[in-house]
């Protein structure tokens, strides 16, 4: 066991060593940081001395490995843009991401898990096909489209929930939550709806995949065999087998939420990273767009390392298959 986390973690290294050769890439093929930040009045002295300041004539290869060690501190430089450190900034928006992905990941799970048991224990009825038809369209429409409809509908002609902006928040410490104002709990529905509705479709068709697979093994025939009440079957002993693959699933797609959620937060003008994000692209912020590619990159590698060790915990065989 300790040779497959072992394994494991220096695979994660790797791939985190890699990720952050791409970041320093942009670095360096982004243009001049100089230039950047320098303006018209910046004298060629002053020009020379911050290209010294920031390590610029050393090595390609001295460059990298600094950039590493300082990553590794969370150190990613100034922000091109907004003057600040950029572990800074992303900590003042990282709140309000995670929020928004907190809530997504709930609705997908409370709205998806009873979906697809009811899309397989109704197998044939109307409603379970007209389910079925609705996680399709789910699938396929992208979160943007999802995002303008549900403003359109809700915001534009309802007028019972804020199209934009994240409400009213209290600060703990360097935290921020809109989860104690009515203000910021109305702002999280639209979003996290937004989000969490290609999740909810893909939750919902796995557990009915995995349901219908379930139902048709030997020890469930037995349990109806015996005159088990249906409803125990279905949801003590049929769900309950259904929900390792869920479990790996919501703890993969998290990682997908954060990366993916900048479309929604630039829809609803939601003050995340992704937003964040979006605005270092358009000034071309080189140091926020490599801080968040490094950030993203890590919870996916870590959340990734955590499932293929816990599912190593649970089943001895998968030690020996990788």
């Amino acid at each position: 066991m300790i040779v497959f986390i072992i394994k494991k973690l220096a695979n994660a290294i790797v791939v985190m060593l890699s990720v952050a050769f791409l970041a320093f890439l942009i670095f360096r093929l982004a243009g001049d940081p100089v230039d950047m930040m320098s303006s018209e009045q910046t004298t060629e002295a002053d020009r020379e001395l911050l290209r010294e300041k920031l390590g610029l004539n050393d090595s390609f290869l001295v460059q990298y490995m600094r950039f590493v060690r300082n990553a590794a501190h969370g150190e990613f430089g100034i922000s091109y843009r907004n003057g600040q450190d950029v572990l800074g900034l992303i900590a003042e928006r990282f709140p309000a991401t995670m929020e928004l992905v907190i809530v997504a990941t709930i609705l997908s799970l409370v709205i998806g898990l009873p979906l697809g048991v009811l899309t397989a224990i109704k197998r044939g009825k109307w409603y379970s096909e007209f389910l079925q038809f609705g996680s399709i369209v789910g699938v396929s429409l992208p979160s943007f489209v999802v995002g303008i409809l549900l403003i359109l509908v809700f915001s534009v002609n309802l007028g019972i929930l804020p199209a934009f902006g994240r409400g009213q928040v209290v600060d703990f410490g360097w935290w921020t939550t809109g989860f104690l104002t009515k203000t910021g709990l109305l702002a999280l529905v639209l979003p996290s709806v937004s989000l969490a509705l290609y999740q909810i479709t893909l939750i919902m068709r796995l557990v009915r995949a995995e349901m219908l697979e379930v139902m048709r093994s030997d020890y469930v025939k037995f349990a109806r065999a015996r005159g088990i009440n249906r409803h125990k079957i279905y949801f003590r002993h049929a769900l309950r087998n259904c929900l390792m693959p869920v479990v790996t699933l919501t703890a993969m797609n998290i990682g997908t939420l954060i990366a993916f959620a900048l479309i929604t937060e630039t829809v609803f003008q939601w003050p995340g990273m992704g937003m964040l994000f979006i605005q270092a692209v358009t000034f071309i912020d080189i140091p926020v767009m490599a801080a968040y590619l490094c950030l993203v990159s890590f919870i996916f590698v870590f959340l990734n390392t955590m499932v293929d060790i816990t599912y190593a915990v649970i089943d001895p065989r998968l030690r020996n298959s990788k």
